[in-house]
């Protein structure tokens, strides 16, 4: 599946380190509204960095239509598209790109048709503040820098050869 068209939204009024810091989340959707695409056959994804306070979209991608019929090429496209993402919120997923997902430390969040997304937004920055889930916690974990202390101990540590 090829990757017709991307768009990334240049924001001058907001700061690289806030873009750096939240957590990235993307949707299944035609209408950059709501979700309504299955994984596997969706035309376009939108993104959108996401922390406590404040959600920015970032990016928009178009693909070229395919239909539900379990050709795996068509999932690479999207899951390289998806690189540094949480999570991605879709009407639908099969097995294989929840494995495939997975293994790139991506979570698919199947949701209603037509869900809004500004509402699913909300509700991600809800289960931040409030404490997060499992999955959530995890990805949390997974995105932090190692501390640069860490390496400096390392570094002070005698090495036998």
């Amino acid at each position: 599946m090829n990757l017709r068209r991307r768009l990334r939204v240049a924001a001058f009024d907001v700061e690289d380190k806030f873009v750096e810091a939240a957590l990235k989340i993307a949707f299944a959707s035609s209408d950059m509204q709501h979700v309504n695409q299955h994984f596997g056959s969706a035309e376009s994804f939108v993104i959108y960095a996401v922390d406590l306070e404040q959600a920015i979209l970032l990016e928009v991608a178009q693909f070229d239509k395919y239909e539900q019929d379990g050709n795996e090429d068509k999932l690479q496209a999207k899951i390289d598209l998806l690189e540094g993402c949480t999570a991605v919120y879709c009407q639908a997923v099969g097995a294989s790109a929840i494995r495939q997902l997975q293994m790139k430390s991506i979570q698919p969040v199947k949701v209603s048709e037509g869900a809004d997304i500004k509402e699913l937004v909300a509700a991600f920055q809800d289960e931040l503040r409030a404490g997060p889930s499992a999955w959530l916690a995890k990805a949390i974990e997974r995105q932090k820098l190692p501390e640069r202390g860490r390496f400096d101990d390392m570094a002070a540590e005698e090495w036998n050869e």
